[in-house]
C-alpha cells in the first residue's frame, strides 16, 4: 500500500506507473512517500522537466530579494549548460540535461534541440538562498541578436559567459555593447576551464583589450584543462574543490582555508592577486581606500560591498571561473549574482516614476501557445497585475483583459493570481499588444502620468501641447534591418491564407522577421537576419503550423544613398468628386553619412516656415511622405540610408486630403533622389574565423576570392583567429564551404559592420542579376 501526503495529487503515465510498481517492490512505504514528495508528486516522461510548485505556491518574496538576470555570450560558450546547472543546484529540476543530447530545459524548441543552439530567449524562475531569480537564457548566434536586445532591455543585470579557451569572441563584443546601451551591470564567468587550451589570464586580458572592460578578478582557477579541480576564492582566501570523476553532479564541494605551510605557492599567488584586487577597489571605493591607507584589516564583507558598488555603477566587472559541463564553479556564480547584481529597486527607468505605485509594465516578448493563444511577456516595473483584470495599452491606446497570469519556466507555465513589481511574468488574453508596448493600470492613470510629465517639461511658450514622441511611455527595442530576403510561397494555393496567418504570428513573436508583398511580382517576400534565421522560420512553419513552403533564392538587402545635394519643387493638382486637391512643396535632399534614419521632416534654415505654422495634420502627411519617399530608391527600389531631407516651402489649398499631401511629398523626394547622384550600397560583414595553423593558408586563399579585407591574424595557442571584412553577397553558403576546406576543423561568426558603396562594374552586375538589364 502506498500512502500519499494529504492534499497531494498524482499524475502519472503508464511507463512511470510501471517504474513506480517496480520501485515499490524494493522500498519501504516511507521511502516512497519521500520520493514522491521530493518529486513534487509530478511524474512525467522527462526526468528534467522544471517543477514550479515551490515558486508558484510561495508568497511573493520581497522586491529586494529579486534578481532579474540574463545569460549572454558568443555561440557555444556554454550559456545553456550553465543555466541548466543553476536550475539543478537550485532544486528546480531533478536531473541535468545536456545540449548535445537535446534534453535541456531552456532549449525546448524542436529546432533548438536538433541544432544544439539557442534560438529564442527562454525565461525561468527559481530560488537560490531564499532569493528569487528570474533568468533569461539568450541566443549567441548573430541571426537572433534581437532576442538579446529585447531581453537586455528589461533585465537588471547579466552574466557574460566566456569560453576560457577563446576569450572574448565576435558575438561577445556585440552583446557587450548591447548591454552598454542599456547600462546593464555585469559579472563575467570564464567557462570551460577544463577545455584544451583554456587560459585564464589570457581571457582576462581579452576583456581589457577587446571590450575596454575593467576586470576585478575574485577567483583563480586551481589547475587548468584536464587538471582543473576548483577555484580559489580571493575574498575568503579559501579553496573550493569539487570531487574528481565524471559521475559527480557537483552538488557538494569542499571549502578548504588556504594555508601557507601546506601550500606555499598557492597561498603566495592568491595573496598577490588579493592585494591587486584590494588596490583596484581602493582607487574607486573610499571605504576600502581608507582601510588600505591606514593599514587596517580589510574584511571579506568590505570587499563584497565594494565589489557590489563597482558593479552597480558599471565601472568594473567581477570575474569568476569554472567548468559548467564538469559541474564545477556554478554555485559560487549564483552567490555572486545575489551579492553583486542589482535588485529591481536599484535600477532607475525613465518615465516609470510618473506612474507612482500604479501598474507600469513593458511587453518585451510574445509567443504563441496552441492552447492559450498569444502569451505576452511582461516586465513589471511598478504596481500589481491580477488575473481577470484589465490593463491599458498606452502605445496602442486600447484596453485589454488579462484572462490568465502565468509564471514561466521555459515551456512550462503555472497559473498565478497576482504578480507584483520587479517580476517577469506572462499574460494571456492581450490581443493587440506587441513587443515594445507600455501597459498601465488604466486610461486615467495614463492621463495623470502625462499631465505630471508635461508639468515637469513645459514647452518654451509655456503650453503643455507636447509632441507625440515625448509622452511618458517606456522605450521599446530598436529593430535591426534585415540583410537577407527571399520569396516565400506555399506548395498549394489553398494554404495561402493559413500561411499569411502563420507569418503574422511569427512576426509578432520575432519583430526582426519582415514580411512584405511585392506589388510588381505579387510575391510574398520574407526578410530576415541571415540564412539560419530563414531556415528556422521555414522549419517552424512545417513543424508548428503544418505548412510546407518553398523559399526562393536568397537575395541581399542592399541600400541606396546619394552623393550630391539637390533641391526639388513639385506640385500636385487633382480634382476628385468636385473637390480640388492642391499641394505645392519644395524639398532638398542631402547626403548625411552616419545619421540614423530620419523620422521627421526638418525645416531648412533659410526657410520662413516653422513647425508651429504648419497644421499638425499637414505635418503628419508630410512625414508620411518622407517615410514613403525614403523607403524606395531611384536605382533598384531599395530603401535609402544616410540621406537627410529638408523642407523649404509648403502650400496647400483648404480641403486638400492628407493622402494627397503624402503623395506629393513622396513624389518630390523621388524626383530629387534621381538627380542627386544615387549610388548602391552593399552590406559588409565583420567576419571572425578560428582555425588551426595547418589550415590557415587555405582559409586565407578562399577569403581572397570573396573580396575580403583581412584586418588581423591573431595567434592563440595552436589556433589562428582571422578578422576580416567581407561583402555579404560573398558569404552565401560559406558555412558549408568552410567545413569542406578545413575538414570541419574551423568555425566562424559574423555580424553586420557597415554599408559600402559599390563600384560601377559591381552595380551593373547586380542590376543585370536582379532585372536582366545592364545597369547605368
Amino acid at each position: 500500500m502506498i500512502v500519499f501526503h494529504a492534499g497531494s495529487t498524482l499524475r502519472v503515465c503508464t511507463r512511470c506507473l510501471q517504474r513506480l510498481q517496480l520501485f515499490s517492490a524494493s522500498c519501504q512505504t516511507t521511502q516512497i512517500e519521500n520520493w514522491l514528495w521530493l518529486s513534487s508528486v509530478r511524474l512525467q516522461h522527462s526526468q528534467h522537466s522544471p517543477s514550479t510548485k515551490h515558486i508558484s505556491d510561495r508568497k511573493d518574496v520581497d522586491i529586494q530579494k529579486i534578481r532579474n538576470i540574463g545569460i549572454m555570450a558568443h555561440i557555444d560558450a556554454g550559456k545553456t549548460t550553465t543555466t541548466e546547472r543553476m536550475l539543478y543546484y537550485s532544486g528546480l529540476i531533478r536531473s541535468i540535461g545536456d545540449v548535445d543530447d537535446g534534453n535541456t530545459v531552456m532549449d525546448y524548441m524542436e529546432q533548438e534541440r536538433n541544432r544544439g543552439i539557442t534560438i529564442t530567449s527562454a525565461a525561468i524562475t527559481f530560488l537560490w538562498n531564499k532569493y528569487k531569480i528570474n533568468l533569461i537564457d539568450t541566443p549567441g548566434h548573430v541571426d537572433f541578436t534581437l532576442e538579446v536586445e529585447r531581453s537586455l532591455r528589461v533585465l537588471d543585470g547579466a552574466v557574460t559567459v566566456l569560453d576560457a579557451s577563446a576569450g572574448v569572441e565576435a558575438q561577445t563584443v556585440t552583446v557587450w555593447h548591447q548591454a552598454d546601451r542599456y547600462n546593464v551591470p555585469r559579472i563575467v564567468y570564464l567557462n570551460k576551464m577544463d577545455k584544451l587550451g583554456a587560459n585564464f589570464h589570457e581571457s582576462v586580458r581579452s576583456l581589457e583589450d577587446k571590450l575596454g572592460a575593467v576586470p576585478y578578478v575574485i577567483q583563480l582557477p586551481i589547475g587548468s584543462e584536464s587538471d582543473f579541480t576548483g577555484v580559489i576564492d580571493l575574498l575568503s582566501m579559501e579553496k573550493l574543490i569539487w570531487p574528481r570523476g565524471g559521475d559527480s553532479d557537483g552538488r557538494s564541494y569542499d571549502r578548504v582555508p588556504l594555508d601557507r605551510q601546506q601550500d606555499e605557492i598557492s597561498f603566495k599567488t592568491a595573496s598577490e592577486a588579493r592585494m591587486l584586487l584590494v588596490e583596484q577597489l581602493a582607487n574607486v571605493d573610499s571605504n576600502i581606500g581608507e582601510l588600505f591607507l591606514s593599514d587596517s584589516e580589510i574584511r571579506e564583507q568590505d570587499l563584497h560591498r565594494a565589489l557590489r558598488g563597482v558593479t552597480l555603477r558599471c565601472v568594473g566587472v567581477p570575474v569568476l571561473c569554472g567548468s559548467s559541463f564538469k559541474n564545477k564553479g556554478v554555485q559560487p556564480l549564483l552567490d555572486a549574482v545575489l551579492r553583486y547584481l542589482p535588485d529591481p529597486t536599484q535600477r532607475t527607468h525613465r518615465f516609470v516614476n510618473y506612474y507612482k505605485n500604479n501598474l507600469c509594465a513593458l511587453a518585451f516578448k510574445i509567443i504563441h501557445d496552441k492552447q492559450r493563444g498569444p502569451l505576452t511577456f511582461l516586465r513589471m516595473y511598478t504596481g500589481d497585475i491580477k488575473t481577470g483584470g484589465t490593463v491599458y495599452n498606452v502605445t496602442r491606446d486600447c484596453t485589454e483583459k488579462v484572462t490568465r497570469l502565468l509564471q514561466v519556466s521555459a515551456d512550462e507555465l503555472t497559473d498565478l493570481r497576482v504578480a507584483s513589481a520587479g517580476n517577469i511574468v506572462a499574460v494571456a488574453g492581450l490581443r493587440q499588444t506587441i513587443t515594445g508596448d507600455t501597459l498601465v493600470a488604466s486610461h486615467q492613470v495614463a492621463n495623470a502620468a502625462q499631465k505630471a510629465y508635461h508639468a515637469d517639461h513645459p514647452t518654451t511658450d509655456g503650453t503643455t501641447d507636447m509632441p507625440d514622441d515625448s509622452t511618458p511611455v517606456l522605450a521599446g527595442v530598436t529593430l535591426p534591418d534585415p540583410v537577407f530576403f527571399c520569396a516565400i510561397e506555399p506548395v498549394s494555393m489553398s494554404q495561402q491564407r493559413a500561411l499569411d496567418d502563420a507569418l503574422d504570428c511569427l512576426m509578432k513573436e520575432d519583430p526582426s522577421l519582415r514580411v512584405t508583398h511585392n506589388s510588381d511580382t505579387g510575391q510574398v517576400v520574407l526578410a530576415g537576419m541571415g540564412e539560419l534565421h530563414l531556415e528556422v522560420i521555414q522549419d517552424r512553419l512545417l513543424k508548428e503550423y503544418g505548412l510546407e513552403v518553398d523559399l526562393g533564392h536568397l537575395q541581399i538587402a542592399y541600400k541606396e544613398s546619394i552623393l550630391e545635394s539637390v533641391t526639388e519643387k513639385h506640385t500636385l493638382d487633382k480634382t476628385i468628386a468636385d473637390q480640388r486637391h492642391l499641394v505645392t512643396i519644395v524639398l532638398s535632399v542631402h547626403p548625411s553619412p552616419g545619421e540614423e534614419l530620419q523620422k521627421h521632416i526638418e525645416i531648412a534654415h533659410d526657410s520662413d516656415l516653422s513647425k508651429t505654422r504648419i497644421r499638425r495634420q499637414h505635418l503628419q502627411g508630410i512625414n508620411g511622405g518622407l517615410h514613403s519617399g525614403l523607403s524606395r530608391g531611384s536605382l533598384l527600389g531599395y530603401p535609402l540610408m544616410d540621406v537627410r531631407v529638408e523642407l523649404h516651402e509648403f502650400q496647400t489649398r483648404h480641403g486638400t486630403s492628407l493622402p494627397m499631401i503624402t503623395a506629393c511629398t513622396a513624389e518630390c523626394i523621388y524626383k530629387a533622389l534621381q538627380r542627386a547622384a544615387p549610388v548602391l550600397l552593399e552590406p559588409i560583414m565583420q567576419l571572425e574565423i578560428t582555425t588551426d595553423e595547418s589550415r590557415l593558408g587555405v582559409v586565407l586563399t578562399d577569403l581572397s576570392q570573396r573580396r575580403s579585407q583581412i584586418e588581423n591574424i591573431a595567434a592563440r595557442q595552436r589556433y589562428r583567429i582571422i578578422s576580416a571584412k567581407t561583402p555579404l553577397a560573398e558569404m552565401v553558403g560559406y558555412a558549408t564551404r568552410l567545413r569542406t576546406i578545413t575538414s570541419g576543423m574551423a568555425h566562424f561568426s559574423m555580424e553586420l559592420a557597415n554599408y559600402e558603396q559599390m563600384s560601377e562594374q559591381e552595380l551593373r552586375e547586380v542590376t543585370k542579376q536582379l532585372t536582366g538589364f545592364t545597369g547605368p
